[in-house]
Formats: C-alpha cells, sequence, structure tokens
C-alpha cells in the first residue's frame, strides 16, 4: 500500500532538510494504518521499529511516497517494510530516501498481548500475495 505527503517548512531541521523524527512520525502513522487495515477490530500498538535507514537528505516541498507492505505475522504481532521515496521540486524521477520494519502488537483494553487473527495478506516485497 502507498501513502503520500508532502515535505513542508514546519518538517524541516536546522539545516534546512527534513527532520528525522517527522520522517519517523510519519512512518509509524502510516505502517499502523496500513496494518489497522490489514487486521480490522484489532487494536494494535508499535512495539519496534528496526533497521532504521535514513539514506539521503529530502528537501522542502518534496512529495514522499510511503510504501507499505506486511513482511512477518507471528501468533500476536505483524511486521512491516516501510521504505520511502522522494520526489523533489524539478526532479524527473524518485530517489529511495529511507526504510525500516515496524512491528505491532494486537493487545486487548488492558495492553495485554492478544492472538492475532491470521490476515491472508502477507506479500511479497513486489506485491504479488
Amino acid at each position: 500500500m502507498n501513502n503520500y505527503t508532502i515535505v513542508r517548512q514546519e518538517h524541516l531541521n536546522h539545516y534546512g532538510f527534513l527532520f528525522g523524527g517527522a520522517m519517523l512520525k510519519w512512518v509509524d502513522e502510516f505502517a499502523w494504518l496500513v496494518a489497522s487495515r490489514d487486521f480490522p477490530g484489532c487494536p494494535l500498538v508499535t512495539v519496534g521499529m528496526d533497521r532504521i535507514n535514513f539514506r539521503q537528505p529530502v528537501a522542502n516541498g518534496s512529495i514522499l511516497r510511503f510504501h507499505i507492505l506486511p513482511v512477518k505475522q507471528g501468533a500476536s504481532s505483524i511486521t512491516y517494510a516501510v521504505h520511502v521515496f522522494a520526489d523533489e521540486p524539478g526532479a524527473r524521477e524518485e530517489k529511495d530516501v529511507f526504510s525500516t520494519t515496524v512491528t505491532f502488537v494486537h493487545v486487548d483494553a488492558q495492553g495485554k498481548k492478544q492472538s492475532l487473527p491470521r490476515s491472508g495478506t502477507l506479500r511479497s516485497q513486489d506485491g504479488s500475495v
């Protein structure tokens, strides 16, 4: 699944590029949206991000594309690969700027782990089932 956002002035660091914290917020939020759609009715919380890779600085005005796919499901958790691409103003092609994996766990109202139903939505990196 793809989500998009635009980098604005308020998202920049003191060097004039995208602040890493803004990227991490979007990654967590957009991955959670995908997970919530994959597992309707299952409360999910973030338990971790692995292999966070900021590859290149991102300029103001860039359109970011967040490509998010499930990669591993456990008994109570689901992990998504997140790849972010930037389409900078005036650019002719996107550049690969960021990647990570995000893991969510299914919890009850008291925050205890719950079994996660099999989604049947696990896809390979190319989007095939």
